[in-house]
């Protein structure tokens, strides 16, 4: 299995390339030549794998330059109930029975929020740090990672290569706008190779800034730079192992469809389940739930893709998604329009990066819903309010940005088919909103109680990638 770029690079690369390389030397982001499709013969084989088999059974369709025993080894140690808590490592937890729902249609949350960091980004993160120090020592290389994060990225990635052999992880968060919980998850950690820096600016600046960075092909080159962040198709990948984990949890025949409701921000996570999708699994609607930062929601609505300045990017109490440029939806209109490199470069790096916005074609609008694609918004009175209903009605605390995918989910319900709503993050890191709406403090695991009166490890920067390049050039 190759990959290609999103804006026309055709250069072979196998998966160890791209997975030590982030972003393509274009700019344009990786994907694979071809879905590979999924028929009813091998669903059903893989309808009784254990998570971490099924998860070998996926990577290996685009995993062909590691040794399958290696990759085997991999995965075994990373999806294991000694990291994620349970057997089923990504567990449903019923909500809505058909019989109460008007449309007939049972609503499930999916746990993803069960390893060392509380988010769903561990799912992928864990992986990924292993898949980094097996083909560092493969090469006899070294890797700096340089990431940014509205909130759980950092933690989830700090907590997968701490300590990790070759490795060192420089983030970028945004100074004073992550939950005091998320925050301190980070910037306690003490290790060596992991270094915080919080910059005076939005999540998109940060997220800027790393792109300026990898676009610097000479600079990365020399200071081995990689990426963590949804741009690199590893993480994504990893992903997607849980839309199938999901519907066969859901499902007992291949005949039967569900659909997904997902929290969304930088489209990372939807466009796990647009992979998915692609590649056979039979899903109704992927769900896209938005806060007040509703650019996705707003093109699946219109067709018009409008990124906002930082004046115009809300603060809310689902931080995580509080972004306004969707790195990894060029992934998705790549594929919308037909894999047309040349009209997917000419809408980003011209449109957006010029114009701050781009509008497709009536007839390639019209093409979302083919995908499966719906989409909707969320405000923090929305959040509150299905907070306190999921507490009064199941006994179940929910997180913001869960709240928000509940909320949007339970829109679009269709007569007898599942809704999994992701669960993204434990309430635990987002205890303000949670007290506001229940006025109950929810529960934390023990390891995590104090965390905020630990010692900080920080530096605050402007938003500079020259700045940030000089402390990197210092400190790799």
């Amino acid at each position: 299995m190759n990959y290609l770029s999103t804006r026309g690079d055709l250069t072979p690369r196998g998966f160890s390339d791209i997975l030590l390389e982030g972003l393509a030397p274009d700019g344009g982001l990786y994907l694979p030549e071809s879905y590979p499709k999924i028929d009813d013969a091998t669903l059903t084989r893989w309808r009784g794998l254990s998570y971490a088999d099924l998860a070998f059974e996926i990577l290996s369709l685009y995993i062909t330059d590691i040794p399958a025993g290696d990759l085997r080894t991999l995965v075994n140690k990373t999806y294991t109930p000694a990291i994620f808590g349970t057997p089923e490592i990504t567990p449903l937890k019923s909500l809505d029975r058909a019989a109460s729902t008007p449309e007939g249609a049972d609503v499930y949350l999916q746990a993803l929020s069960n390893g060392p960091t509380l988010a769903f980004k561990d799912m992928a993160m864990q992986l990924l740090g292993n898949l980094f120090e097996y083909e560092l020592a493969r090469r006899g290389e070294t890797l700096n990672i340089l990431g940014a994060t509205s909130g759980d990225t950092g933690s989830a990635a700090e907590y997968a290569m701490r300590g990790k052999q070759g490795v060192n992880v420089f983030m970028l968060s945004p100074n004073g706008r992550m939950s005091p919980f998320q925050q301190a998850q980070m910037f306690s950690l003490q290790d060596a190779n992991i270094h915080n820096i919080a910059i005076d600016g939005v999540f998109d600046e940060c997220q800027d800034i790393v792109k300026a960075v990898s676009n610097d092909l000479e600079f990365k080159r020399r200071h081995h730079i990689g990426t963590v962040n949804s741009i690199n198709w590893a993480r994504l990948l990893a992903q997607v192992v849980y839309y199938f984990a999901g519907y066969f949890q859901a499902t007992w025949s291949n005949d039967q469809q569900v659909s997904f409701a997902v929290p969304s921000g930088n489209f990372g996570n939807i466009c796990a389940g647009h992979v998915a999708r692609m590649m056979g699994l039979p899903i109704r609607y992927l769900v896209l739930a938005t806060n007040e930062n509703n650019v996705l929601d707003e093109f699946f609505r219109t067709g018009t893709y409008r990124v906002r300045g930082s004046a115009e990017t809300h603060e809310t109490s689902s931080p995580s998604m509080d972004i306004s440029k969707a790195s990894n939806f060029e992934r998705f209109v790549f594929d919308l329009l037909g894999r047309d490199a040349a009209r997917t470069k000419q809408l980003f790096k011209t449109e957006v990066e010029q114009h701050g916005a781009f509008t497709v074609s009536d007839d390639e609008f019209a093409n979302t819903s083919s995908f499966g694609f719906v989409s909707g918004t969320s405000t923090h009175a929305d959040r509150l309010a299905t907070i306190r209903d999921t507490y009064k009605r199941f006994g179940v605390v929910i997180d913001t940005h869960t709240a928000d995918g509940l909320k949007v989910g339970r829109e679009h319900l269709d007569w007898g088919i599942p809704m999994l709503v992701l669960e993204t993050a434990l309430p635990a890191k987002f205890a303000e909103t949670i007290v506001e709406a229940i006025g109950v403090q929810p529960d934390r695991p023990s390891a995590m109680r104090g965390i905020e009166d630990l010692p900080k490890r920080f530096v605050v920067m402007p938003a500079d990638a020259q700045a940030v390049k000089t402390y990197l050039s210092a400190n790799v």
